[in-house]
C-alpha cells in the first residue's frame, strides 16, 4: 500500500468504527464513553487481532494486511460489499469473490435495458450461465429460450443439447469449445459450486464432445469479436458479440449481438425482429 492508501484506509475504518452501535453487537456498553461508536479494543478482539495491530492500520501505519485479517475486520464493521471490495483495494488485495448463490432474478431495470436495445438479441446470464432475461430480438433470433425448462434455460446447456443452436452457430465444433473455455474460465473458484457441478455432470452425460473438452481443463478469455450465424429464417448473420457485468449485479452478465450499421447483417437482422 502507498501512503495515499494507507492513510484513507485507516479514515475509513475509524469512520466506519464510529458509526455502529456496540449494543447491537452483543458488546457490553457501561458507563459514558467520550466518542460514539466501537472502541479500537472492541474492533480488534471481534476481528481476533491484536490491538496494536489494529490501531496501527487505522493510524496508516506501513503494515500488510492479510485477506483474511481485512475480510475479520469488514465482518465486524458490517461492511456491505461495495465497502468491503473498497478496503481490499486499498489494501491493495484481490476484490471480494461474488457470492456463491448468484441471483436468478433479472432487476426490473436490466429488463428495461434489455428492451431498449432494439433490433440487437441480448440476454443475461449469472454466475452458472442460467439465462434469466432476454429481449425479443433475442427471443426472435433463438425462439427456444422461451420454451424452454427453467432447468435446462443455460447458455452452455444449449450450446452442447440443442439442435437448433447446433445449427444457428456457423462452426458449432470450433464455437461450442469457445463457450466451454470460457465458461470455465468465467467460473473460475466457484468450479465447485453445486450449480456447476450439477451443470457439468449433465453435460458429460450427454455429450461426448463437452466429456473431452471439459477433461483438457482448457481456458480462454473471452473477448468481443464477430460471430457468424447461420439463422434459419433470414441466411449468414455476421455479429458482434459482447459482454457485460452489471456494476449493482455482478453476477449478472449482459450478453448482446450487434450488426454493424448499414451491413447486409443489419438489414436481416431488423427483418427478422420486425416479422
Amino acid at each position: 500500500m502507498d501512503r495515499s492508501s494507507r492513510t484513507e484506509l485507516g479514515d475509513f475504518l475509524r469512520t466506519r468504527r464510529r458509526q455502529l452501535d456496540p449494543s447491537g453487537l452483543g458488546v457490553p456498553v457501561s458507563g459514558s464513553r467520550r466518542t460514539s461508536g466501537l472502541r479500537r479494543e472492541e474492533v480488534a478482539l471481534l476481528s481476533g487481532v491484536s490491538h496494536t495491530w489494529y490501531t496501527w492500520l487505522e493510524q496508516g501505519r506501513d503494515i500488510r494486511p492479510s485477506r483474511q485479517v481485512v475480510d475479520a475486520v469488514a465482518r465486524t464493521l458490517q461492511m456491505s460489499p461495495a465497502e468491503h471490495r473498497y478496503v481490499l483495494r486499498l489494501a491493495g488485495l484481490a476484490a471480494a469473490p461474488a457470492t456463491d448463490g448468484g441471483s436468478d432474478r433479472l432487476p426490473a431495470h436490466a429488463q428495461r435495458l434489455l428492451d431498449a436495445l432494439g433490433n440487437s438479441p441480448a440476454y443475461v446470464i449469472t454466475h452458472d450461465w442460467s439465462i434469466v432475461g432476454w429481449n425479443a430480438a433475442y427471443e426472435r433470433f433463438y425462439p427456444g429460450v422461451a420454451t424452454a425448462a427453467p432447468a435446462d434455460r443455460n447458455l452452455l446447456w444449449v450450446v452442447f443439447t440443442d439442435a437448433y443452436v447446433r445449427d444457428l452457430l456457423g462452426d458449432w465444433t470450433t464455437d461450442s469449445r469457445r463457450f466451454l473455455t470460457q465458461f470455465r474460465a468465467e467460473v473460475g473458484g466457484r468450479v465447485h459450486h453445486p450449480a456447476v457441478v450439477h451443470l457439468v455432470d449433465r453435460l458429460q452425460q450427454v455429450s461426448e464432445h463437452f466429456r473431452a473438452g471439459w477433461a483438457s481443463h482448457d481456458v480462454d478469455q473471452f473477448s468481443s469479436s464477430e460471430r457468424r450465424f447461420e439463422h434459419p429464417v433470414v441466411g449468414s448473420l455476421l455479429l458482434e458479440h459482447h459482454q457485460l457485468t452489471l456494476a449493482d449485479s455482478p453476477d449478472l452478465h449482459l450478453v448482446v449481438y450487434t450488426a454493424a450499421p448499414g451491413s447486409d447483417s443489419a438489414t436481416r437482422l431488423a427483418r427478422l425482429t420486425s416479422s
